[in-house]
């Protein structure tokens, strides 16, 4: 009987030419249920794509690791406590930070640890860091190879050091820290791509849900015919399935009370 309703509401949408095929009508308390009714099968793919992306993390994404080198600017030989020569090394970093990172110190690092790379290959895996309010400049260096990532990482420290007292005419930065080999991966983080995973599992299964709630719009019960057709239903004939289901239930209860 809804397969013959189902016919005669497609019947009546091709009559009607004035009708706005385009506009679906989106009830919210309808896509709530439907994501109810399908919550467990999100969850599941959310689950899915979660797994899927912490695995591909961790055997087929190549880790990276960090060492840090840290050097302290001084701008006098004589003196380290008065107020002009502590506002000088603190402004002295920016030029530090641009000569650590310059071409020829680039060079002669790869030439020392004859490295199989550009300088610009090499500038791009480091990275400058001044604390706030300090004449501290922290050199990290990202290496595939945690050991490499400290002789790196040192070599820089030692040649830029040099190489700016050369320039500059000052003494020296003295180096405060050697870089220390990771254990651990800085990037990328199978817990941040799992979260990612799981995010992007459950939103395209979701969406998926809502899309098909949305465009479906076959008459399944006494509420869909009041929705599509407009009209009130007067009796419900039901199915040979459900009636008799109910046939049966009615049988059970009379063996029970003569029990």
């Amino acid at each position: 009987m809804l397969d013959n309703l189902n016919s005669n509401f497609e019947s009546s949408k091709a009559q009607r030419p004035d009708a706005n095929d385009d506009e679906v009508e989106i009830d919210l308390l309808e896509i709530f249920y439907a994501l109810k009714k399908k919550i467990l099968l999100v969850l599941m793919v959310a689950l899915v794509g979660g797994c899927i992306a912490a695995a591909y993390t961790q055997f087929l994404m190549t880790p990276i690791y960090s060492s840090t080198s840290s050097i302290l600017v001084l701008s006098k030989e004589t003196t380290l406590t008065s107020l002009a020569d502590l506002q000088l090394g603190a402004s002295l970093t920016s030029d530090y930070t641009v000569l650590i990172t310059s071409t020829p110190v680039m060079e002669q690092v790869i030439s020392d640890l004859d490295l199989d790379m550009t300088a610009e290959q090499l500038k791009g895996s480091v990275s400058i860091n001044n604390p706030t309010d300090t004449r501290i400049l922290e050199i990290t260096v990202n290496n595939t190879d945690s050991k490499m990532a400290k002789k790196i990482v040192d070599e820089i420290a030692n040649v830029s050091s040099s190489y700016i007292g050369d320039k500059m005419e000052v003494i020296p930065p003295k180096i405060i820290e050697v870089g220390k080999i990771a254990t651990v991966r800085t990037s990328p983080s199978v817990k941040k791509n799992a979260a990612l995973g799981f995010l992007l599992g459950f939103l395209a299964c979701a969406a998926i849900v809502v899309v098909y709630a949305v465009m479906d719009d076959t008459i399944k019960t006494e509420e869909d015919i009041e929705k599509y057709l407009g009209v009130s239903v007067l009796a419900k004939v039901p199915d040979r399935k459900d009636f008799i289901n109910s046939k049966n239930r009615k049988s059970k209860n009379k063996n029970k009370k003569h029990h």
